[in-house]
């Protein structure tokens, strides 16, 4: 019975299906998804999203135009340029209109020589406000960029200690980020600038055109803006602290401090990524907003908030100096948002799952 059975069921195959495979068959069935990593997936996932990516380069051609124009640019952001040594004040160079001349330009232009023109015209005290806009940006550029960049190392490192120590270490941090949290930011931030902007002597240092301002903007960044971070990165340190791999690392002797940088914190990448990109324009706000308020670079330095600040002395008659910086605030605020929105959007596994 079983050698009826067996000789049936041979008479059954397909003796093509056992034929050797051809080349062409072997390429095609060899043929696999070239290897990829999240990153290059999540980047893959940013450039099909125009929005993003519209952001991303009106940040980038800002940052370069901040950097490069001043260098290139005939006026500079302190030169009054009615006021020569040795000659009386030419008042004609204050509020000049954009693309207006003083006296002593028109008469040279009148004698053939080429002056550049006034793009946004000049202040007050004669000087050009197109490059006092680009410093401004850069300015409000580089306290954004620095303080997020403080913010992402207390925040990391004090979230990643409380996620992986767990019990009364965590216990305590997240109790003095539960306080820090209870505070009124804005009081707070206005009362330490205005304490530390005076504690602080930045004579004679490199600090010293910028003034102290913007370094107690830095220690309040410091001091207040990691909590947000922290957690983030506490409550992904504890889902992670239970994986496999950790327990594994953890049996074989594996330092606590080793584990959190070769183990736990690469995997919470797409978090910092994301955080850190929303916390930029945070802080360029929180700048631009202080700065309205006379607590931050000190003049003749400019930034934005600075800028609209002075403005409001000429508001019905020279209402393009308040909205050329607002402008500008509102384009970078509104990119970095949109820009770490897209990062969320391309970053973050649970919306890609």
């Amino acid at each position: 019975m079983q050698d009826s059975v067996k000789a049936f069921s041979l008479q059954q195959l397909d003796a093509d299906a056992f034929r050797p495979a051809t080349e062409q068959e072997k390429e095609y069935i060899t043929k696999m998804r070239p290897s990829s990593t999240f990153f290059r997936d999540g980047v893959k996932r940013l450039s099909r999203n125009k929005v993003a990516m519209v952001s991303l380069i009106l940040i980038v051609l800002i940052t370069i135009a901040c950097i490069v124009l001043p260098m290139v640019w005939p006026y500079h952001y302190d030169a009054m340029l009615g006021v020569r040594p040795g000659k009386p004040v030419d008042s004609s160079f204050n509020n000049l209109a954009p693309f207006t001349y003083g006296k002593t330009e028109l008469k040279r232009i009148e004698a053939g020589e080429k002056i550049f023109p006034h793009i946004f015209g000049t202040d007050a005290h004669g000087r050009d406000y197109f490059i006092r806009v680009m410093y401004g940006t850069r300015i409000s550029l580089a306290v954004g960029f620095f303080a997020s960049i403080i913010v992402l190392i207390i925040g990391m490192t004090i979230g990643a200690v409380a996620g992986y120590c767990g019990g009364k270490v965590d216990l305590i941090i997240m109790r003095i980020v539960d306080i820090i949290y209870s505070l009124p930011d804005m009081l707070v931030i206005i009362l330490l600038s205005v304490v530390l902007g005076r504690v602080l002597n930045v004579e004679g240092t490199i600090f010293e055109k910028i003034g102290a301002n913007i370094i107690s903007m830095f220690i309040v960044f410091g001091l207040l803006y990691w909590v947000s971070m922290a957690r983030l990165i506490r409550g992904q340190i504890l889902s992670l602290r239970e994986q496999e791999y950790v327990l594994s690392a953890q049996a074989t002797g594996a330092k606590g401090g080793w584990i959190i940088r070769k183990h736990l914190l690469p995997n919470c990448i797409s978090v910092i990524i994301i955080s850190t990109a929303l916390q930029i324009p945070n802080a360029i706000f929180t700048e631009s907003f202080l700065s309205f308020l006379g607590l931050g670079v000190n003049a003749p330095m400019p930034s934005l908030g600075s800028l609209a600040s002075d403005a409001l002395n000429g508001i019905y008659t020279y209402t393009y100096r308040l909205i050329i910086p607002a402008v500008v605030i509102c384009l970078i605020v509104l990119s970095l948002n949109l820009f770490g929105d897209g990062l969320r959007d391309a970053f973050d596994p649970k919306l890609n799952a």
